[in-house]
């Protein structure tokens, strides 16, 4: 009964025309980065880079290097704002149209409802970033050969080979796909409070924005353990050499355990609401 019930939250959610809009998205910023990178001054700021390290530029700007440096800027703005947009949705837009006092007239308790809801809401998040992903190395590939990858970030300096950085792309999407549901359950949990769509979206981005603020405030540099935005960049440590298990292990930990409080935060709320009334 429960797979019936996620396959209709599927069938559901993927119904909606506006959750196609983070895919839409993606596709455009894309294609626009890509012809930034090639027609302007940023391919060249990136090869003097290389060549101060002693590095030749032709051998690592090739197709995964760019696909990483698309990934930055959308991985931080553009993937927080589409998950947050589906998780608001997922229950109080349903509240809002009047169809969850149909569904819980029927014989199925309320938290199995809301874990249907979520489970399809993760598998949405799954599927946005292998989109993000597999589209961005799919263009870069258009454009750029496939070679060795460099990789640049604040506290972060690597080249690497074509197999390594590609096994190493694929290991970082996993820890995308976390970040995305965390936000995504930020979202959901208030949706399942007394609030419109947008609100529920409007404080999970809200709630997101503070933490980054906070990180950037030198006051607070002995706190970033605590604040989300520092284990939400650690897909992008997947790069260093050599890799931080450690510190990948327990961020994976950390925000997998805040997707879970997010989730029975917003169910326990649910459960005291008067929807049937």
């Amino acid at each position: 009964m429960f797979n019936r019930h996620l396959r209709n939250e599927l069938w559901k959610l993927f119904g909606k025309k506006r959750t196609y809009i983070g895919f839409g998205a993606f596709l455009l910023v894309q294609n626009v980065m890509l012809l930034l990178f090639r027609f302007t001054h940023v391919r060249t700021e990136m090869e003097q880079r290389l060549a101060v390290n002693g590095y030749l530029a032709q051998e690592y700007v090739s197709a995964l290097t760019v696909a990483v440096f698309m990934l930055l800027p959308q991985v931080v703005l553009l993937l927080p704002l589409y998950t947050a947009l589906v998780g608001g949705d997922l229950v109080a837009k349903e509240v809002e149209d009047g169809t969850l006092r149909m569904i819980l007239s029927r014989p199925i308790s309320r938290f199995r409802l809301l874990l249907a809801k979520w489970v399809a809401g993760i598998v949405f998040c799954t599927l946005l970033v292998l989109v993000l992903g597999g589209t961005a190395l799919g263009f870069a590939r258009i454009w750029f050969p496939w070679r060795g990858m460099f990789v640049m970030g604040p506290d972060l300096f690597n080249v690497l080979g074509a197999g390594e950085g590609f096994r190493l792309y694929l290991w970082s999407h996993l820890f995308m796909v976390v970040n995305a549901s965390v936000i995504l359950g930020v979202a959901f949990m208030f949706s399942c409070f007394n609030m419109k769509p947008a609100a529920a979206t409007i404080l999970a981005l809200s709630f997101l924005f503070v933490n980054l603020v906070m990180e950037a405030i030198p006051f607070f540099e002995q706190y970033h353990e605590w604040l989300l935005t520092y284990h939400f960049r650690t897909w992008h440590l997947v790069y260093a050499r050599p890799v931080p298990w450690e510190r990948l292990a327990e961020s994976f930990c950390i925000l997998t355990a805040v997707s879970v409080t997010t989730f029975l935060i917003g169910t326990a709320a649910f459960q005291a609401r008067d929807i049937k009334s």
